[in-house]
């Protein structure tokens, strides 16, 4: 009787078994910006060694353009890597744990992607590095030392997506939306970039939506407007992919979204 032929059979990676798992970063839901984290923070950007947080983008001198303030498991992040390959995002995220989970969750996402085709997305450039090579985090309180890592007009983009409400009124000034800070945000935000806003509590979202419109640097856009600039993947993904949006939608709660331009003065301005 002749031997029965062995068939090799190619064993699946299961790239989901190697993402980290939340359930090993468990941390309260905020924290207190006023409090002493013992962080490390670069004098200024100049000292920020972004070749470290971006390697595939080292020679390009290319800087982070999209900020993802008080970014939690880094959902909004992971959702635009692919769709704008070529431009770099940074989430700042003060929690110890989560931050570790999303510095973790990038390094595994590079690693298990590298070599597949990126999805269908609004850039065209060719060439450009793939594999959520252009998504990094730093844990950072950004009420304190944002402008430490981002020079004046870098951004093109800044998120503030489902921030703590601090309800009661004496804790309504450690709101991440604020007038103290607007001036900052201003600053590194380059005129014609945007600001976009997301809460499930309809108090922060008339809070935030009368701040900003107060100051004099920004301006109200719809959500059709910027659409039709070509920002719909940007919209949707701030509506859909954090964690807390997701679990407002499985609990049938409602959203509150607001969205502000820079404006751009006249020579001479800001």
């Amino acid at each position: 009787m002749g031997k029965r032929k062995r068939t090799k059979v190619k064993s699946k990676v299961n790239t989901r078994s190697l993402l980290p798992q939340k359930r090993h970063y468990r941390q309260r839901a905020h924290a207190n910006p006023f409090s002493d984290h013992n962080l490390d923070y670069p004098l200024s950007p100049d000292e920020v060694d972004w070749s470290a947080h971006y390697p595939a983008f080292a020679v390009s001198g290319k800087k982070p353009e999209f900020a993802d303030v008080g970014c939690g498991f880094g959902g909004l992040l992971i959702a635009l890597a692919p769709l704008y390959p070529d431009t770099l995002m940074l989430g700042l995220e003060i929690r110890v744990q989560v931050s570790q989970y999303v510095e973790d969750r990038i390094a595994a996402l590079r690693a298990t992607s590298s070599g597949q085709p990126p999805p269908e997305r609004p850039s065209t450039d060719v060439g450009v590095p793939g594999g959520y090579q252009n998504v990094s985090i730093v844990r950072a309180n950004a009420m304190k030392f944002l402008p430490n890592y981002f020079s004046k007009h870098s951004l093109s983009a800044l998120f503030f997506l489902f921030p703590d409400p601090h309800f009661k009124i004496r804790k309504h000034k450690a709101r991440i939306i604020s007038p103290t800070l607007l001036a900052e945000y201003a600053y590194v935000l380059r005129p014609g970039g945007i600001v976009y806003t997301i809460t499930d509590v309809k108090d922060l979202a008339e809070w935030m939506k009368i701040h900003l419109s107060a100051f004099p640097l920004f301006e109200n856009v719809e959500t059709e407007t910027l659409r039709a600039e070509g920002k719909g993947p940007i919209l949707d993904a701030v509506w859909n992919s954090t964690e807390e949006g997701k679990k407002v939608e499985r609990k049938k709660g409602e959203k509150w979204m607001s969205c502000f331009r820079r404006i751009e003065l006249s020579k001479g301005g800001v």
